[in-house]
């Protein structure tokens, strides 16, 4: 009896080897890709945000934020920089801000890119915690922020000139000419405080472009609400 079903079995094509069910590849079938799942954007590197109206309460160097926007981890023009852990991209919760700082930022660095297509991506630091507030070095880590607190300030690395992807670690690897760019634009863009570092020429209208200390590889941006 056996050796009728397997001639049966085997001039009807069916395959003795495995059982087959809903879960087992027809070998015979044309194949089907799966469908993968929805690229973010660190895949497609294009920004994707959920806009929503936020609100700057109090200072940057006290007060919070309501409704925040969060920024991308990078996109065409951008990456993100984690400054403790020293690595790509920015932790999800240093990444937060208001709508119109976020918006103004993309807005910059993609004028930015459009200007300079052939330039490396620019680098983004922190802006601030989900909801704002303290920032310190308890929180961030490292000698932490004194402000940041309210959505309204964003650091961003100047351009090295070894054109990598990553913060200057000394001035001398600081490419001034597009950095100078960078300071201009985010002026021209509202800033009403542009931070530079003490040990780079970059300039800029006086009280508005300000050297600071700790700021020899980034500049900070502060917007008014």
């Amino acid at each position: 009896m056996p050796i009728v079903i397997a001639l049966v079995a085997l001039a009807l094509g069916w395959s003795l080897d495995a059982p087959r069910g809903p879960h087992t590849a027809d070998p015979g079938a044309p194949h089907t890709a799966t469908p993968s799942a929805p690229r973010t954007v660190e895949h497609d590197r294009s920004p994707r945000v959920a806009w929503r109206d936020s609100v700057a309460v109090g200072a940057p160097g006290a007060g919070r934020l309501v409704r925040g926007v969060r920024l991308p981890a990078e996109g065409r023009s951008f990456f993100t920089w984690d400054p403790i852990l020293r690595r790509r991209p920015d932790r999800d919760w240093r990444r937060w801000g208001t709508d119109d700082l976020v918006r103004t930022t993309l807005r910059v660095l993609r004028r930015f890119h459009r200007r300079h297509p052939g330039a490396p991506r620019v680098g983004v630091g922190d802006l601030s915690l989900r909801r704002g507030g303290y920032f310190g070095a308890e929180v961030s880590g490292g000698i932490g922020h004194a402000t940041h607190q309210n959505g309204l300030d964003v650091d961003v690395y100047y351009p090295r000139l070894d054109r990598r992807e990553r913060p200057p670690t000394s001035v001398d690897q600081v490419d001034l000419g597009p950095s100078q760019e960078l300071v201009d634009r985010f002026v021209e863009a509202g800033a009403i405080t542009v931070f530079v570092g003490p040990n780079l020429p970059l300039t800029g209208p006086a009280g508005v472009v300000v050297p600071l200390v700790n700021h020899d590889n980034h500049l900070h941006a502060r917007f008014a609400p």
